[in-house]
């Protein structure tokens, strides 16, 4: 076993955590006990890198239950929790990463699951994909295959399979329906306000939140604001999603105008420089910005920085930065994901749902690797609807909920005669 965590006895603490989500997270544990029968992974190693938290450490305990050498680690600097990765270190795993990892500890620690030659790689971000293209492409023939967790990361996968420049199959995970429509949308909408107001503990009723991007996490996390007695705005670059939110009963303008009306702002588009130095300028005294993208490029952060005249700790996790015209704006998590690097992430049984996706599809890419083609252009596959409707037939069965089967005659009349 090999690690390079930062504190090894901090694993009760972390054990804990898992202890706890693992009573929420009844997919998995269905999943764990089919596992523990099965060894889909036998002989196999899996490389994850995904915000290490305890739900993340559960699905790793779980894909060990399965047969798999597991090599973990983060996919935020902030997002890891060195208790929890402890605690994975103390049941065996091999763990790179702490919380607050320097630019080259992240890439040091990615190099040090990838340099064992994984067989399944988990990811978050793309991170593991594009080093292993970069840095590992010996060891791209070992590869089955892999599972993209975000927005993010499919964005650069399908950017690398357009270019033909995708060595090995990835399933989309983000794109099945369990997955965007429950996670992004439920899971996004709650965990982004549960990071915001327990890092700046101020009320949300009657204030002016400005939400960028209308995606399933920005109308998740727009629905959650208006929950809380905020007035909502969003701002957009697709005219279809700025219509949508319209119709949802929001405010659409350019960010240029919102910048001046909002007093908490929170980005989650997946682009860069969504708010940048022009919009600072804008902004009332007190202003708070956020990122709920996976990468902490959306709020401009180092351009604020640079024409802050005073830059100062408001509070943990919170930085003010006092412009020229005396009003300050702060900026929560560095301007990274908030939900996470300020938060715990999902809820538990969100996170249940897209991990157990992972996992089927972990197995699938296993099961499969014969007849999934390995084709340049054609490395890009979504998540068989078979997986998505068994974890959703799973889910409905833990909430104790049934649902109406069609009849023959009714097949028929829907789909004809087979």
């Amino acid at each position: 076993m090999a690690h390079e965590i930062r504190n090894p006895e901090l694993w009760p603490d972390g054990r804990m955590k898992i202890d706890w989500v693992r009573h929420n997270m009844p997919l998995l544990n269905g999943l764990e006990q089919e596992f523990i029968r099965e060894k889909p992974f036998e002989g196999l190693k899996i490389a994850l890198s995904v915000h290490l938290e305890a739900k993340t450490a559960y699905l790793c305990e779980v894909l060990a239950a399965g047969g798999a050498s597991m090599y973990v680690t983060g996919s935020n600097p902030l997002s890891t929790q060195d208790d929890v990765a402890a605690a994975l270190v103390h049941e065996g795993l091999n763990v790179f990463a702490w919380y607050g990892a320097t630019s080259e500890d992240y890439k040091r620690h990615i190099r040090n699951v990838l340099e064992t030659g994984p067989n399944i790689i988990i990811d978050d971000g793309g991170d593991l994909v594009s080093l292993m293209h970069s840095e590992f492409r010996h060891l791209i023939p070992e590869v089955i295959g892999g599972c993209e967790e975000t927005t993010t990361g499919i964005l650069r996968l399908q950017s690398m399979n357009r270019a033909h420049t995708l060595l090995f199959p990835m399933m989309l995970v983000n794109n099945a329906g369990c997955k965007h429509l429950f996670d992004n949308r439920y899971g996004t909408g709650q965990s982004v306000w549960t990071g915001i107001n327990r890092t700046t503990n101020l009320i949300v009723a009657g204030k002016t939140v400005v939400v960028a991007g209308y995606g399933w996490c920005g109308k998740g996390v727009a629905m959650r604001a208006k929950g809380q007695g905020a007035k909502v705005i969003v701002t957009e670059v697709d005219p279809i999603k700025a219509m949508e939110a319209v119709m949802d009963g929001f405010m659409v303008m350019k960010m240029s105008d919102a910048a001046s009306q909002g007093d908490v702002f929170v980005t989650v588009t997946g682009c860069k420089g969504v708010i940048t130095a022009s919009d600072f300028l804008k902004m009332k005294d007190g202003a708070i910005c956020c990122n709920a993208g996976h990468f902490d490029v959306e709020v401009d952060v180092a351009a604020l920085r640079q024409m802050a005249v005073e830059v100062r700790p408001a509070r943990q996790n919170i930085m003010g930065y006092r412009l020229s015209n005396g009003n300050i704006v702060y900026i929560l998590a560095e301007g990274r994901l908030v939900n996470l690097a300020a938060g715990d992430g999902h809820p538990a049984e969100i996170m249940d749902m897209s991990f157990a996706i992972q996992a089927l599809s972990a197995k699938y890419l296993v099961e499969n690797r014969a007849v999934i083609p390995r084709t340049p252009g054609r490395m890009v596959n979504d998540v068989p609807e078979s997986i998505d409707i068994e974890v959703a037939r799973r889910e409905l069965v833990s909430w104790g909920c049934e649902i109406d089967t069609l009849t023959e005659e009714q097949r028929a009349y829907l789909y004809g005669a087979e």
